[in-house]
């Protein structure tokens, strides 16, 4: 008598289906790949851009697999890694400085599957190499930027209370405070008072003085410059989560070193150059009220002579080198902005950048363009890079600051949340720009001090043989059920089967990243799934044993050992919900898979073999069972 109803074998049929697709994808690894880009006024990526590659790559005779567009890049797929080298080698001869050539894992997964939302699973760092950096953040400069902002703070508050005073200035040396020069004895005495209770985090002390020059010394408390350094790191490590999270690199490795070093470990980032554009930029834009327009008399004059006005920069704008002066005033800058998205100018069809201001920023910009319809406003770009020199026979980093004007525009109506920037010179640099300003800006600049990269050809060892042991181990299983437990132990093995299949494809479907310690939990969860079969199998026999009938022994043998199988899946189930919430890298790649492995053995070794078990026997009239 067949008592497993037919909904169950709908259900069994739909999770053996699910599980072949969704693990399917895993049959097809990336392919090593080389990227191509247009940079900033190169031509842009087309057919004859494709066809001028494969000219390139054939004269050489170097394989290539295909060559094609997508998007706005190309794409070239080769064999294996060392003709990857050689043609990314090839192609950068080839196309010069006007593009960016960078390494690439190309999926290689069939477009049906990517259609139905079936992917392969993304490789952790032991498995598929990577990059790995160790950074020094800059806390210097995060306080340099604490007392420039406390300085303009403390000049708007001295014209708030109307305190006349000659000038308001950082001190050269970083954390040695703001010297504010007054005109008298009782101007310094307001001054000292009105700065102490608005600001708490100042110590403010009288200085030497001559003559008609009354000077206050006002320095950041050590306290607060501890906060400053640590909140620089923890912004740093936000800010630095936000960029590779919308790279889309799997399950990144991002943590503190000692009190001013970062680790980052990208998984299957071939190419740590590209890598290291994007983590270590520090670019932002900073809004200032313009002087005059580009090229005017004063600017060119101003550029002719090198005499600037005080309160003045001159820059140069971004296209066609005109110069242009600009306040020293900063309205808003990056760091206030919460949101950004690229798209294109639907008037003019240039890339533009729209942000949005927190509301801080949004309140100092909407007072501005309130007070200064009429007037210019200009757009800066701030990037810093490092550059390697020799001093001494040594190579040193240096930063190199970058400052451009990009738009310098006449304000038309007030505005203050949400607004657009043009001026940039490419959708991909728009793009870029987006993408930093949304990730946040970072607190402090960061310098590489170690780099390095784990080659693919060590992952692929560790994926022949983690391999290698799944297989050893479910063979053994498998073998062991099949000659202890004769049918009932082959059955067992078709549902062990199917759980690393459905494993597989749960794993996929939500994006686990697999690493060494992954595997290792894929091999445990093979060997606790057989566990549940073993108790079926012994309650089956123990039932015969008692006299039972075949039909009514095997509907027993489930029956009964349900309540033990619960318990202890329930218990292991404990154990991996700890390790994956408690846990960090290695410790909860291991908790991940073994906690889904725990679900999915629940599922194989009890409704999935009740399946197999009643369809073979369900409508047979038994005597004896073979287990």
């Amino acid at each position: 008598m067949n008592d497993f109803p037919r909904w169950k074998y709908a259900l069994v049929a739909l999770v053996m289906l699910f599980g072949i697709l969704y693990a399917l994808p895993n049959a097809f690894p990336p392919v090593p790949a080389v990227q191509v880009t247009a940079n900033r006024d190169a031509p842009p990526i087309n057919q004859a851009l494709q066809q001028k590659v494969q000219a390139a790559l054939s004269a050489k005779k170097i394989a290539v697999t295909s060559v094609f567009v997508e998007g706005d890049h190309l794409l070239a797929t080769f064999a294996n890694s060392d003709v990857q080298k050689s043609g990314l080698d090839e192609i950068k001869a080839t196309l010069g400085d006007g593009y960016t050539v960078a390494f690439k894992l190309q999926s290689n997964v069939p477009h049906w599957l990517g259609a139905i939302g079936a992917r392969s699973m993304p490789l952790g760092l032991d498995l598929q190499g990577g990059v790995h950096f160790l950074m020094q953040v800059d806390q210097k400069d995060a306080i340099e930027k604490q007392e420039n902002s406390y300085a303009d703070d403390i000049r708007s508050l001295l014209r708030q209370k109307n305190i006349r005073y000659e000038s308001v200035t950082r001190s050269a040396a970083s954390g040695q405070g703001i010297a504010v020069i007054l005109r008298s004895a009782a101007d310094r005495s307001t001054a000292a008072d009105a700065i102490a209770n608005e600001y708490t985090d100042l110590n403010v002390a009288n200085g030497a003085s001559t003559g008609d020059r009354f000077v206050l010394n006002v320095v950041i408390k050590p306290e607060k410059l501890r906060e400053l350094s640590r909140s620089a790191i923890t912004q740093n490590l936000g800010t630095l989560r936000n960029r590779i999270n919308a790279l889309g690199v799997s399950e990144p490795l991002i943590q503190q070193q000692g009190d001013s070093r970062i680790v980052v470990e990208l998984a299957g980032v071939q190419d740590p150059t590209e890598a290291k554009k994007l983590i270590g930029a520090v670019a932002t834009l900073q809004y200032r009220p313009g002087i005059g327009q580009p090229g005017d008399v004063r600017a060119v004059e101003a550029a002719r002579t090198g005499n600037i006005p005080p309160d003045a920069n001159l820059y140069y704008m971004r296209g066609d080198n005109r110069p242009v002066l600009v306040s020293k005033q900063i309205i808003v800058t990056g760091n206030q902005l919460v949101d950004a998205s690229s798209g294109i100018d639907q008037q003019s069809g240039t890339p533009k950048v729209d942000v949005t201001l927190n509301a801080a920023g949004a309140k100092k910009m909407g007072d501005f363009t309130n007070a200064n319809v009429g007037k210019p406003m200009a757009v800066l770009y701030v990037e810093q890079v490092y550059e390697t020199k020799v001093v001494d026979g040594k190579e040193v980093r240096v930063p190199k600051i970058t400052e451009t004007v990009i738009n310098d525009a006449t304000i038309q109506s007030p505005f203050s949340k949400q607004f657009q920037t043009t001026g940039l010179g490419s959708p991909k640099e728009a793009s870029d720009l987006a993408l930093l300003l949304k990730g946040g800006a970072l607190a402090a600049p960061m310098d590489i001090v170690e780099e390095g990269v784990i080659g693919a050809s060590l992952g692929q060892d560790n994926i022949d043989k983690g391999f290698k042991a799944v297989l050893l181990g479910l063979a053994l299983v498998l073998l062991a059920a099949a000659i202890y437990y004769k049918l009932f132990g082959l059955v067992a093995d078709i549902a062990l089967f199917f759980n690393l299949v459905i494993l597989l494809a749960v794993m996929s479907l939500i994006g686990v990243t697999l690493t060494m310690p992954g595997v290792a939990g894929i091999v445990l969860t093979l060997g606790m799934a057989i566990d549940a079969n073993v108790l079926i199998c012994e309650r089956v026999r123990e039932e015969l044993r008692n006299g039972s009938s075949p039909h009514a022994a095997i509907r027993a043998g489930y029956e009964k050992a349900w309540s033990t199988i619960l318990d202890a899946n329930v218990t292991h189930l404990i154990a991996a919900l700890a390790l994956t919430t408690m846990g960090t890298g290695a410790i909860k790649g291991f908790g991940v898979t073994l906690m889904i492995g725990i679900l999915t053995s629940l599922f194989t070794s009890v409704t999935l073999t009740h399946a197999f078990t009643a369809a073979i026997h369900g409508h047979r009239k038994l005597k004896t069972l073979s287990v």
